[in-house]
């Protein structure tokens, strides 16, 4: 097998894509108390679900379904509204709305939402069908993992990743042989599995499946006749799965992106305050392994009208300084300075106001000798002049949010009915002109 296929002269078998992208995100709030988990914004220019379906669309997967569920209007919005604005290079995407039963419930679990929708999926009679989740920052040609299912004869195929034993116990952790095949599935347990031959690792899923429709289907209806299922795929189909069907795991390390010197394995799950910081400061770290101005593996997001930021003195004459930094799209650092940072869209920083390690995400005014560290700005915030966000502990806990890890956010700043202000063509951010809107199938 080469180390990488152009993925657009690979055409057989038939794949068919389902990105699950309905999760609460409890972990990650304030950010997610307005917004679905994969509709976050990432990095100052994209949202979390961005990077899974650039890997799909990149690899050349031609149909992908989007299955919706908390807080789906964000997300409907920028996959519904604004789809045409995506660069998809002829994939089909299609947005699947949430969906109620008798009782008023939505999905009962990431199964079951795979499960009301399967005759939907099924309905092309695909060869594969991928599962993914919607909120992890990574790049991947998926042609890679599918040759692997198909060299193996298997009918599940497991995407994992080596990580420290004291930091799996989040995730669902895989027991397998010499030859990779899975015998066992344990979903957030506090006695992770390790690999074979490194005792101080454990071989975690990345939450990437390949599926045969036939074992997919069949687990699927077993389970949904079981009352007492979470309907999980990590709780409850894997675990049974492996254990009398032909499941595999796919060493994520052999994932290889042409034109990237050096490892392509980055990947990092975004689901806490912590790790999502985290993430973001490692865009602007020199030694990461994410390469995200890639030209060869872009990451797509929806354009809208852009445009580009800059860097001037203020009207008292100081001079703007931007240091290690990313700045969003109509982002102004008038007289200020930004160190160590990612800035989202249409911001400003005014005269005098400092920016250090923080994320500010977008439509944000800082007012003059404002003072910022270590902090999440969220969207629709104008931070007062000579406000100081990072250096009292107690100050910030009773005004935001302060993370156990000591990071502040700075939830929302405008009415929980409204999320993410459009700007209209023509007006500063500043000049809101905010539309709401409804769902779009």
């Amino acid at each position: 097998m080469s180390a990488f296929r152009d993925p657009f002269a690979f055409t057989d078998p038939k794949v068919t894509a389902v990105i699950l992208a309905g999760g609460q995100g409890i972990r990650l709030r304030p950010l997610t108390d307005y917004r679905a988990k994969a509709a976050v914004p990432f990095g100052g220019m994209c949202r979390l679900i961005d990077f899974t379906i650039s890997n799909l669309v990149n690899s050349g997967i031609r149909e992908i379904f989007v299955i919706t569920q908390a807080n789906a209007d964000s997300l409907l919005r920028h996959l519904g509204e604004d789809l045409q604005a995506y660069d998809l290079s002829g994939a089909l995407l299609k947005v699947v709305r949430p969906r109620l039963n008798e009782r008023g419930q939505g999905y009962l679990g990431t199964a079951n939402a795979v499960m009301q929708n399967l005759s939907l999926i099924l309905k092309g009679k695909p060869d594969l069908v991928l599962i993914f989740g919607a909120d992890h920052v990574y790049t991947m040609d998926v042609r890679q993992m599918i040759d692997w299912h198909l060299e193996r004869g298997a009918q599940l195929t497991v995407a994992a990743r080596p990580m420290p034993v004291e930091e799996a116990g989040p995730f669902g952790t895989v027991l397998i042989d010499q030859d990779w095949r899975i015998r066992d599935f344990a979903e957030k347990s506090v006695r992770p599995h390790l690999l074979p031959w490194r005792n101080d690792r454990a071989l975690v899923s990345m939450g990437n499946y390949v599926f045969d429709p036939s074992l997919l289907g069949e687990a699927l209806e077993e389970d949904s006749m079981e009352i007492d299922s979470c309907h999980d795929f990590g709780r409850n189909i894997l675990p049974e799965a492996c254990l009398v069907k032909r499941v595999f795991a796919y060493d994520f390390r052999t994932n290889v992106i042409p034109g990237i010197d050096g490892p392509t394995d980055y990947w990092r799950d975004v689901g806490t305050i912590e790790s999502y910081y985290r993430a973001n400061m490692e865009l602007i770290d020199p030694r990461s392994h994410l390469d995200f101005y890639h030209p060869g593996w872009p990451i797509r997001s929806v354009r809208r009208q852009e445009l580009p930021p800059k860097v001037v003195p203020g009207l008292s004459g100081r001079s703007g300084f931007v240091e290690n930094s990313i700045l969003g799209h109509n982002t102004i650092v008038s007289g200020a300075c930004v160190r160590d940072s990612v800035i989202g869209p249409n911001v400003r920083i005014l005269s005098g106001a400092v920016v250090e390690k923080s994320v500010l995400l977008g439509d944000i005014t800082v007012g003059e000798r404002a003072r910022i560290r270590r902090a999440i700005i969220d969207h629709g915030n104008a931070i007062g002049e000579s406000e100081q966000i990072g250096f009292d502990r107690d100050r910030d806990a009773a005004r935001y949010h302060l993370d156990a890890s000591g990071i502040v956010v700075v939830p929302h700043g405008i009415r929980p009915s409204i999320q993410d202000p459009i700007v209209a063509p023509g007006r500063t951010p500043w000049q809101r002109e905010v539309r709401i809107m409804g769902a779009h199938s």
